[in-house]
């Protein structure tokens, strides 16, 4: 079993993937139309590749929690990269900042941006295949 895609409501489809188009360039919009949600119309994007995807849809109304609060809700998303230095500079260059440099481990980098519509989002990269080395605290 696996996690085969996350399924976002933003208030702007656009802007949200610009974010993560810098982050993952090997990904492209799988489909894309417009649909109906609850009785409101909204659009939606599938950007991904064959097997993941964020499924992102527009409308949404609100803020995102507040994410040093602690409500019920998304704290954020993780995603496993080989290559850290590489996805901060393309989404640096995009014009984001890292929100959260993470901690300071020996077997694990990671940091923290806040994507549009207020989603926090890590990007991590393990030096240790063994999961108690990479999950240490």
């Amino acid at each position: 079993m696996h996690l085969e895609h996350i399924n976002l409501v933003v208030g702007d489809i656009p802007t949200m993937l610009n974010f993560y188009q810098a982050a993952f360039p090997h990904w492209s919009v799988r489909d894309e139309g417009r649909g109906e949600w609850s009785g409101k119309a909204r659009n939606w994007l599938h950007f991904g590749d064959d097997y993941h995807y964020i499924a992102l849809n527009d409308n949404g109304v609100g803020e995102n929690r507040d994410l040093a609060g602690h409500q019920i809700g998304l704290a954020h998303l993780a995603y496993v990269t080989d290559d850290i230095e590489g996805v901060i500079q393309r989404l640096s260059d995009a014009g984001y900042k890292v929100s959260n440099n993470g901690d300071q481990q020996p077997h694990r980098r990671n940091v923290y941006f806040i994507a549009p519509s207020g989603y926090e989002i890590e990007f991590v990269q393990y030096f240790s295949d063994d999961p108690k080395l990479r999950n240490s605290t």
